[in-house]
Formats: structure tokens, sequence, C-alpha cells
């Protein structure tokens, strides 16, 4: 029989729901037989009459949501008609009124009886003895919301035509080509500027686009930073203009990367190009790295910048460490950047590395940490099977490890639980074969000191015997300094050379005082040539030991020697800043 609709919106034909819950042959239906039950029946009877009703309820509301369309649209229609020829405004103002105003327009039709399915005729009978306050459309389509323009009402008005100097500043802003939407925000936040007398608003404009500003980019600047046309804070902002020209940077680049979604702190921008410099960031160097990253300038008027350099600075970074991030900085925006160092650091907080190592590699490594975005500690730790101690020590013995648990890579399990204690061995065994006596304090000392795999120290010291060392200086070298071990080969034979090549001091030197490998080119070449420089001036004792002049700290060896001489302090800047552009 054929399928029939009852009043429930049911789908009855007994014989095709018989048909489909039981089988005819009882020898191949379950349901059939001695264990029949006539509940069974009931129950799978009115389960697919259940499917059925929802099924048929989807159905019949699938029109009500077309339906709903229809009225709106035609409810669309009948505003504009009755803004623009009953109430006399603009065309382009009344269009955008009736279109982009959703919660003004579903407010007006929850008032509104629709007789008979005519809906323009209701809507107009309805705005014929009950006129709306148009400027709560008005506001709501220049881009406020309802609690955002409620303040903004005036008491005795409800007619925009009655506010002929809000609608003649309106319009000099629509003309000028500032977009509609972006109006509202311009109203919010200097309201002041709609009050203006006729050709205030255009002049204010005008001066804008004077300082050699294309039109469109004054449209950008206005949206993103209504204060401008108070003409009260425009200081700030020409001497922003002026800092871009002298850092080499044109006007197209600016019309490029502001956004008038963003709000401009003209004075903001103007103080981060102040710490920058004060980094060492400045002149053509600064414009190079903010042509290639504008939003550490222009996002959020670049406080995540102030943010990030904060962070370096709390760590212990030193401007030349700041000055390095920026000129070496990844292809991604500043606040991923920033956001990627921060969870890098809290993921080393979470399993528990001590804090003078996490401000070792936050200081040594932030280029790494804000290029990652890592994985969950709990996701990390089950895949990989392990625990956080063995964590940490992973990351202790080479940072980059990190690389591999970022989002996104697949992380394979450690097949070997056991191989932090297979690395130990390694550099017992290593550290034996150099006559280091087992379980001493001096092997425990360099087992801690010690970065690295057994083979890779081997080459490290191989690389010192190469040098001109003999083993056993090496090997006394290592228990007085064994962090020398830490550093790759390529950087200890540039040190060296360094030490003995360009400042002309000798391996016996370096064996004296092997920590000097330990301290950058650039720390040892600075204090040796200004020593060397005061020594000829006969101002410092000829004799000072070179553990003297290189473990203390800058304050301290400007303080004792660099300021014993009038022309120290301006010695060591022009050395300083001589050796450091070098490198």
């Amino acid at each position: 029989s054929s399928s029939t609709l009852n009043k429930g919106g049911e789908m009855c034909s007994s014989a095709i729901l018989f048909q489909f819950l039981f089988n005819q042959n009882p020898a191949t239906n379950p349901l059939q037989g001695e264990n029949f039950s006539v509940t069974v029946f009931k129950f799978n009877l009115f389960s697919v009459r259940d499917s059925f009703r929802t099924l048929w309820n989807i159905y019949s509301t699938y029109p009500r949501k077309i339906k709903s369309r229809v009225v709106r649209r035609e409810a669309q229609a009948a505003l504009l008609e009755y803004l623009h020829s009953t109430r006399s405004l603009q065309f382009m103002d009344a269009e955008n009124m009736s279109k982009n105003t959703p919660e003004f327009f579903d407010r007006l039709l929850t008032k509104v009886d629709i007789d008979d399915g005519d809906v323009s005729r209701s809507l107009t009978r309805f705005l014929r003895y009950h006129p709306i306050n148009e400027f709560e459309p008005f506001f709501e389509s220049i881009g406020l919301e309802p609690s955002q323009y409620a303040s903004f009402l005036p008491r005795n008005l409800m007619f925009l035509n009655d506010d002929q100097l809000l609608l003649r500043n309106y319009y000099v802003l629509c003309n000028y080509g500032v977009p509609r939407n972006r109006i509202g925000r311009i109203y919010k936040e200097a309201n002041e500027v709609f009050r203006y007398d006729y050709g205030i608003m255009q002049e204010k404009l005008l001066s804008l686009q004077s300082l050699g500003l294309k039109q469109s980019l004054v449209v950008k600047i206005v949206a993103s930073s209504p204060y401008l046309l108070r003409g009260d804070a425009n200081k700030e902002f020409l001497e922003f203009l002026e800092k871009l020209k002298s850092i080499g940077i044109d006007y197209d680049w600016l019309e490029e990367n502001i956004s008038e979604r963003d709000s401009c702190n003209w004075k903001c921008v103007l103080e981060l190009i102040s710490l920058l410099g004060e980094m060492g960031l400045k002149g053509e160097i600064l414009g190079e790295v903010i042509k290639q990253h504008p939003d550490l300038l222009l996002e959020c008027s670049g406080r995540i910048t102030f943010c990030l350099v904060g962070f370096l600075l709390k760590f212990g970074s030193t401007p030349n460490i700041v000055q390095s991030v920026f000129l070496q900085f990844p292809r991604m925006s500043v606040v991923k950047f920033t956001y990627n160092l921060c969870h890098c650091y809290k993921f080393l907080d979470e399993i528990k590395m001590p804090v003078k190592e996490i401000g070792r590699i936050c200081r040594l490594y932030p280029l790494l940490l804000g290029s990652c975005e890592l994985k969950k500690v709990t996701s990390l730790l089950g895949i990989l099977n392990c625990g956080m101690n063995r964590l940490c020590q992973m990351i202790k013995e080479d940072p980059y490890v990190l690389k591999k648990w970022v989002l996104g890579v697949r992380v394979d399990r450690l097949q070997d639980p056991n191989r932090i204690l297979n690395v130990r061995m390694m550099k017992i065994k290593f550290l034996i074969s150099l006559g280091f006596v087992e379980d001493s304090k001096e092997m425990e000392r360099a087992l801690k000191v010690f970065r690295g795999k057994g083979e890779e120290l081997q080459e490290r010291f191989d690389c010192l015997v190469k040098l001109g060392l003999s083993r056993e200086e090496v090997v006394e070298m290592l228990k007085v300094a064994p962090q020398i071990l830490n550093q790759s080969k390529d950087v200890i034979e540039t040190k060296i050379g360094c030490f003995v090549g360009d400042l002309g001091y000798s391996l016996s030197d370096l064996v004296t005082h092997p920590a000097l490998v330990s301290y950058t080119s650039e720390r040892v070449k600075l204090r040796l040539l200004t020593y060397k420089w005061l020594k000829d001036e006969r101002v410092v004792h000829p004799k000072l030991t070179l553990s003297t002049l290189l473990s203390c700290s800058e304050e301290i060896f400007l303080r004792s020697w660099v300021n014993s001489h009038p022309k120290g302090p301006e010695f060591w800047e022009r050395l300083k800043k001589q050796i450091y552009s070098a490198e």
C-alpha cells in the first residue's frame, strides 16, 4: 500500500513498516518464532514512527526559514521607502540604515503585526503612526552597537534632518572616502568633531593631506586615529612621519601596512622607536627591520614589541642580544613570536626545570623559543613515554630538540628509556681515558658541567690538542674549567685563533687561564686591547692577570681601570663599537 501522512505528521503504512521490521520468512527473522514478543514489535514500531516524526518536523519547518528571509527583504524595502520618501533622507543613507542595522531591525519587527502576509503594508502603516528614533539606526549603520551609542542619543530630537551639523560633517567624511561603517568609531572617540562648523572638517582633512600623504592614506589614518581630527595630538604624529623619513621609509609603506581597524597611539610608537635605538637599531638598519616586519611597529601601536623586549631584558639579555633577535627575526607575526616565547617559558617551568637553567635557555636561545609552538607537557610526556627529569635533561643537552616537539609534527616514542644513563656512562668513560679518577669531586664537577655526547667531547678535546696544546695541558685545563668543552669545535678554533693570532698571546697563557675559552671573542678583544692601550698610557699596573681582567663585570672593569684615564671612556666606546660592528 502507498504511504500517507496522518494528522500528527507520522508515516502510516503498516504493511511497509511490518515488512521493514519483520522478514516474512520466520527461518531468517530472529524476531519471529516461539520467542516472538508483541512488546518487542510495539517498541520497534514506535521507534520508527518517532524517527519519521522527527524527519517530518524538519521538513515542515524548512519553508518557514525561507519565508522569514522573504519577510525580512520586504520589510527592509518598506523601511528604505519610508526613510527616503517620507523622511527625505538621501537614498544611500536610507539604504545603509535599512540593510546594516540588524539589532534595530529585529526590535522593530517584534512591534509590528503583519496582516495577511502583507509585510510592506503592515510596516508602512506602523511607521505612519509610530515614527522611529532615526538616530538609533543611523548610529548602528555607521558601526556602533546599541550599548555604545545609547549615551549619544539626543534627548530632544528624533529625526536626523533636525541635526544638520551632524549630517554635514558626516557627509564630509563620506565624500572624502571614509567608509560609513568606520565613521562610528570616529564618533565614539572624537564626537566633538561632528559639531564643527561648515568647512572646518574639510580643512582638517586637507591639512593632513598637505603633509605629503595620499587621500587614501589619510582615510586610513583618520579611521585608526580619530583624535587627529581634533588637532590636539598632531605633534606626535608629525614627529612619527619625520622618524619614518629619517630611517628611509616612505609613506607608501605606511599606507600598505596601516589598518583602519586598529587604533594607533603615535606617542607609543615613537617611544618604541626610541627604545629600539637604545638597543642599537638605528637609521637604515632600523628601517630595514621595520620594512620586513611592519607589525613590530604597528601591532597594538608597538605594545607587543615592548613586551617582547621586556621579556628578553628580564632574563638577562644584553642590548646586543636584543638587537640580534630583531635582525634575525623570523617570518612570523610579533604576536605569534611573543606568545611562543612565553609559552616555551611556561613549558620549561611546568617540567620543573631549575630557574637558572630556564634563564640560561631563554637568554641564549630566544629565536628558537619564539619559533616553536610546543605541544602540551602532558601530551608530550605520554608520547615520549618518559618523565619530566628526562625531558629536562634532553633540553639541557640540546635545546634544539624543542623543534621536534612543535604542534603538527609527529613525535616518535623514545626507544631507549635508559638513554640518560648511557650518555652518563659515555662521559665517565671519556673522563677516565683522560686520567680523571672515578667518583672523584673533579669527575662529578665535570659531569655536571659537560653538555654533549661522549664522542662530541672527544672531538673537542682532540681539537685543542691539534691547536698545539699537549694532552696533559688540556687535561689540566679541563680540571680547572671543564665548561670549555661545551662549545663546538668551530667556536673553540675561532676563539683560540683570535687569542693567539689577533691579540698576540701564547698558548701557555691559555693553559694558565683556561676559562678564557668560555668568554666571547668580543669580550676578550675589547678588554685586552683596552688594557694594552692603558698600559701604553702608563695608567694601570703592567702585570695584571688575564683572569683579573676578564672575570670581573663590565661596571667594575670601567670603574677600576678605564676611568683611570681621562680619555679612557671615549676609547672604550669607540673600540667597543668597532669590535661589535665588525662581528
